[in-house]
């Protein structure tokens, strides 16, 4: 052998060392967490997630564990690369670990989601691309549904018969709609009427900790309506987008939604049932790309539906809502009517989303789309696309999630008390769409 070959012979030994000493150290950091307890594995998904949130900014919605663990992850994040390399060793170790027992069982499939979920923002995050319905299935655990668009053009021409006249059906709506804007020194009050009528009704049902309770604030410049932040203790903050002037119908919708029986007492649940008397630590962390995200957004929506059932809602908004705003209400039952034509509207969203995020439409046939189908101004449907691009295949949630909730909720029972007992069940027994969606 020539001292070249003997070099090039060193070389090649070299790497082939270097290589099988890098396999030997993931396998053995695999096998280190496949020997682990659920209760270790969970305490590493925290602690990655919580580093996750330094870098993807949205991916924290609420954390309740040890403010060690937080401040540590502020203070000391490892690179988005190793970040992403560790998230993705927990999950190929969670694939394997070895379960027994029916709750271990729940418990595993619930965080193996999760840490699928993760894994995916972790990807994205160090440039990984991924396509609206691989997002849908790996973050949120559902298949997206086609959509066709002949079913929704045919859903205007049903409100363009309601609503009669001439030019853009969309200024025609926004123009019948402004006549039931809440006066601004009025809108406290209105949904305070809202929120204290829709709590009564959810705590009539699913009984929460005594000391329950939620603060309201009023801001502005944000891509969402309403959003709660649950401060944990059982107490969220809700905070509620005045960018553009309050309809009367969205005081009802924004205190189930964001209040009963929507995210506070999701939120609340979660954090009574799992995390205390459970002893979950993987429910000190609310991250928000989630395949749960579909359980909250979706039944949140329906909680709307399940707190006023048949015509309730009308009924209390003519007696209660529309006088406490000053609004005539003789034209209550044509909104009420328009509202659930374009909630038959609700899927566009995800439709546009699809082919915007794909990029097989710009942003300004989005846009158009947008403005079209949600029959709104321009500015509101540029707000539209605004939480598209933040919040990509999430917006599926609100209309998919309510839909998968509301068939799981009606088929366990004919009678509301059954409903109710059905919701609350769903909210922690940590079944996802998949499971649901049969």
């Amino acid at each position: 052998m020539t001292k070249k070959d003997f070099s090039a012979f060193n070389r090649t030994f070299l790497l082939t060392c270097i290589l099988l000493f890098s396999s030997f150290s993931v396998f053995a950091q695999t096998e280190q967490l496949i020997n682990e307890t659920l209760d270790a594995a969970a305490e590493r998904y925290v602690k990655l997630g919580l580093e996750l949130g330094e870098y993807d900014l949205d991916y924290v919605d609420a954390y309740l564990g040890p403010v060690e663990w937080r401040n540590k992850a502020q203070q000391k994040p490892r690179s988005k690369e190793q970040l992403a390399k560790d998230i993705h060793s927990l999950f190929t170790a969670l694939k394997v670990m070895p379960i027994n027992g029916e709750e271990p069982a729940l418990r595993h499939k619930a965080l193996f989601r999760n840490v699928r979920a993760m894994d995916v923002r972790a990807r994205m995050l160090v440039g990984e691309k991924f396509s609206f319905s691989e997002e849908a299935k790996l973050i949120y655990d559902v298949q997206v549904p086609t959509y066709d668009f002949a079913k929704f053009d045919a859903a205007l021409q049903q409100i363009a018969q309601l609503l009669p006249g001439e030019g853009d059906l969309s200024q025609r709506v926004e123009d019948f709609r402004n006549k039931f804007t809440i006066d601004e020194d009025k809108v406290d009050t209105v949904l305070g009427l809202a929120i204290q009528e829709c709590r009564a009704r959810s705590n009539t049902y699913i009984r929460l900790p005594d000391n329950e309770n939620f603060k309201l604030e009023y801001v502005t410049d944000k891509n969402w309506s309403g959003y709660n932040w649950y401060q944990g203790a059982n107490t969220s903050l809700m905070q509620i987008n005045q960018d553009f002037p309050m309809q009367i119908d969205r005081a009802i919708s924004l205190g189930c939604h964001e209040g009963y029986p929507g995210h506070h007492v999701w939120n609340t649940l979660i954090e009574n049932k799992l995390l205390k008397q459970k002893g979950w630590i993987e429910y000190s962390l609310f991250p928000l790309f989630s395949p749960y995200a579909l359980i909250a957004e979706g039944s949140a929506n329906f909680g709307v539906e399940l707190a006023f059932p048949n015509n309730q809602k009308i009924k209390f908004e003519k007696e209660v809502l529309f006088p406490a705003a000053g609004i005539p209400a003789e034209s209550a039952v044509k909104l009420e009517k328009l509202i659930q034509l374009t909630d038959t509207l609700s899927h566009s969203i995800t439709a546009t989303a699809q082919l915007y995020l794909n990029g097989e439409i710009t942003r300004e046939q989005a846009i158009e789309q947008r403005r079209k189908y949600s029959l709104v101004s321009k500015d509101k449907a540029e707000q539209s696309i605004r939480f598209i691009e933040q919040y990509r295949a999430y917006v599926l949630n609100y209309n998919l999630g309510k839909d998968i909730v509301s068939h799981y909720v009606y088929a366990q029972g004919a009678d509301q008390k059954s409903h109710w007992q059905a919701f609350e069940r769903m909210l922690t027994e940590l079944s996802t769409g998949s499971d649901m969606h049969k």
